[in-house]
């Protein structure tokens, strides 16, 4: 793992997941997280806790579902999933997730954007509306001239690393769209917790279809609203505690990467992230 940007230390509170006390830890202002992308890289998919459990801690969100069964958008409270053909559906409160990023939605800005012309150029305009924080969360609404978004299919034991499922992934190319993107942008150093960078899933108005953005071009006039946040509440899983050394203080994080013991595994979420191929002629 990276080593951990020392802003995203000092906002961190790392425990073990407890069913019994599900709801009772979450701080008001806080970004919620269930499980790393540590532990979604090596292929922990079985989800530990329900999406109702998931949703007493916030409004707005991103992740995917027990066997890393599609793209989870959480948006307005409700919960919806992105199956690997692109269509969109309501997710039941008992149906778990292995992994998810959710926060109780109060944007501090908001603002009108210019036309945007790709990923890059959206998430640039967006990062030059908000204040420098360790976390980001944000919604984006507006017309979309091409929006080209993914999703994997359902996994079986024995799972693979992430690496090999979404070189199988489903791309799917949109043009004209009307909706909403969610998501969040963290620390280029995230030591292993979270995605560094922008991590935004979308769905359309009619909330038939939605996935992991891979690329995007917004017309003029759409609407963003931002949310930054200097607090961060990782549940961890019973099965995966030893993660939770990972970001316990600051100068354990430095000695374990002085000592070279901490591996960079950023190559590997930029690959799962991935950005979008040319599209279809």
């Amino acid at each position: 793992m990276e080593i951990v940007d020392h802003r995203l230390v000092g906002a961190l509170r790392v425990d073990l997941f407890d069913h019994d006390a599900a709801g009772a830890v979450a701080d008001g202002d806080a970004v919620f997280q269930t499980a790393t992308i540590e532990a979604l890289l090596d292929g922990a998919y079985d989800g530990d806790l329900s999406v109702g459990e998931l949703l007493e801690h916030g409004d707005l969100g991103i992740g995917t579902l027990d066997g890393l069964d599609g793209e989870l958008i959480v948006v307005e409270g409700a919960a919806f999933v992105a199956r690997v053909d692109g269509s969109l559906h309501s997710v039941a409160g008992k149906v778990r997730t292995p992994f998810a990023v959710v926060c109780r939605f109060r944007p501090s800005i908001t603002a009108t954007l210019g036309a945007c012309v790709s990923f890059d150029a959206l998430t640039e305009a967006v990062r030059g509306l908000a204040p420098d924080a360790p976390v980001l969360a944000v919604r984006l609404d507006g017309t979309f001239e091409r929006l080209v978004v993914r999703s994997v299919a359902r996994q079986r034991p024995p799972y693979p690393p992430l690496r090999e499922v979404v070189a199988h992934q489903a791309e799917h190319h949109l043009t004209d769209v009307c909706g909403t993107l969610v998501g969040f942008c963290f620390p280029d150093r995230t030591g292993g917790l979270e995605v560094p960078g922008w991590h935004l899933h979308a769905v359309d108005d009619a909330r038939t279809v939605g996935g992991h953005v891979m690329d995007v071009a917004l017309a003029t006039g759409a609407r963003v609203a931002i949310e930054a946040t200097g607090d961060l509440h990782v549940e961890v899983p019973s099965q995966l505690g030893a993660v939770a050394v990972v970001a316990d203080h600051a100068d354990q994080v430095d000695r374990a990467d002085q000592d070279g013991r901490v591996a960079d595994r950023r190559s590997e979420i930029d690959a799962v992230e991935g950005r979008a191929t040319p599209p279809r002629r």
